[in-house]
């Protein structure tokens, strides 16, 4: 419900324009979930502390339960729903599946996003700069070992063939 400190909002999100009529203290995470019906990023802590939410914004990782929806305006906002191409996933998707890289699924989102961010920034890193990238997310199955191969993988993958 919207009360009468609401204001208009122009979000870009996956592509499209949205006006919305929003709190001020309303997260871009409770903006992309109940009202834009994008319920890829979770809300597992609302804290920061495990990753499950994370999105890009400008092309960068972020905690979208740390983004006020007021803040995002005139920045590109992309969730997991808007990374697949023409009906093919995103490298970053195809390689968690080759690679067994989620268990449960409730952090792949948020993992799969960062090391999206991760290669749009830097197209071959290293095994350290992977790891590094997907450290603020949480996985409490332990599937690490397989996040950071298939981030590895997805790097080759985005590579022309020689």
């Amino acid at each position: 419900m919207v009360g009468p400190e609401a204001v208009a909002v122009e979000l870009l999100v996956n592509g499209g324009r949205h006006v919305l009529a929003l709190e001020p203290r309303e997260t871009l995470l409770d903006t992309l979930r109940e009202r834009l019906g994008l319920t890829g990023a979770k809300n597992v802590c609302d804290h920061g502390q495990c990753g499950a939410c994370t999105v890009l914004m400008d092309g960068r990782a972020v905690y979208s339960c740390l983004v006020l929806a007021v803040a995002a305006r005139d920045r590109e906002i992309t969730t997991i729903e808007g990374i697949a191409e023409h009906g093919r996933l995103h490298p970053v998707q195809q390689a968690f599946i080759e690679n067994d890289a989620y268990q449960c699924g409730y952090c792949t989102p948020g993992q799969i996003m960062s090391l999206v961010a991760l290669l749009n920034e830097n197209p071959r890193p290293a095994e350290a700069e992977v790891r590094r990238a997907v450290s603020g997310n949480l996985c409490r199955c332990s599937a690490y070992p397989n996040i950071v191969r298939a981030g590895l993988a997805a790097a080759l993958a985005r590579e022309p063939a020689p």
